[in-house]
């Protein structure tokens, strides 16, 4: 969450829950990557929380050098991977899983990206304007293909699975991204996250669909290869 620390523990205290719903709904090991979602939103979030808190008088550098880098560690190198992963993961094998391993390829080389310029730039975190505004410096080299990136393994992933109602993961983020840009666009880092509910939401419903129906949650049937 964007607005406060209580906003932002608060927002963790739902998305533990959210979490815990889904993975009660796990059938097979598989599918344990997609349903843990909500909770590593629900760390990001009071990681967050941490942030707000080290603002308060006298300024803790230390509990901010944490949160900071906590909650960044989520939204810059662990969402690009984990996302396409999850994708992976649960996927029926065929020609859908070859092009979800395109996508966890993006994701390795952009969370390596991002690895790099966090160990070699360094990130700011600060109150403007009632939100946290995260500033991270990056090399202009790739100022403009690293986001392709991003949106490649994060919001399009998605998209290319053959697991029935997965489109709505992709159309959450996809939204909340296009609003957070519209309408918050020098705090889009913070304030994307405050879809996380909404997005956690989706992956509940999608693994309870799952256990409702574990032989027909598949667009097509799984494939007889070992590809």
């Amino acid at each position: 969450m964007c607005f406060s620390a209580t906003a932002s523990f608060s927002a963790s205290v739902v998305l533990v829950g959210i979490g815990i719903a889904s993975i009660k709904q796990i059938q097979t090991k598989s599918q344990i990557v997609f349903a843990c979602i909500p909770l590593f939103f629900a760390i990001q979030q009071f990681n967050e929380g941490l942030v707000w808190v080290s603002f308060a008088n006298p300024f803790n550098a230390e509990l901010n050098l944490y949160g900071k880098y906590g909650f960044l560690i989520f939204s810059q190198i662990i969402w690009p991977l984990w996302i396409p992963i999850a994708m992976v993961m649960v996927e029926n094998k065929g020609e859908r899983r070859k092009i979800q391993r395109v996508f966890v390829a993006i994701g390795i080389t952009e969370s390596l990206y991002q690895f790099y310029c966090m160990l070699n730039y360094p990130a700011h975190a600060e109150i403007l304007g009632q939100h946290i505004y995260y500033h991270i410096d990056h090399p202009d080299t790739f100022k403009y293909l690293e986001p392709a990136f991003y949106i490649a393994a994060i919001i399009v992933s998605p998209f290319f699975t053959s697991v029935r109602k997965m489109w709505l993961v992709g159309m959450a983020i996809l939204i909340s991204c296009i609003i957070t840009v519209i309408f918050f666009q020098h705090y889009t880092v913070s304030v994307w996250c405050f879809f996380a509910s909404i997005i956690s939401m989706s992956v509940y419903f999608i693994m309870r669909k799952i256990r409702m129906s574990p032989n027909s949650y598949l667009k097509e049937p799984r494939a007889a290869s070992n590809s």
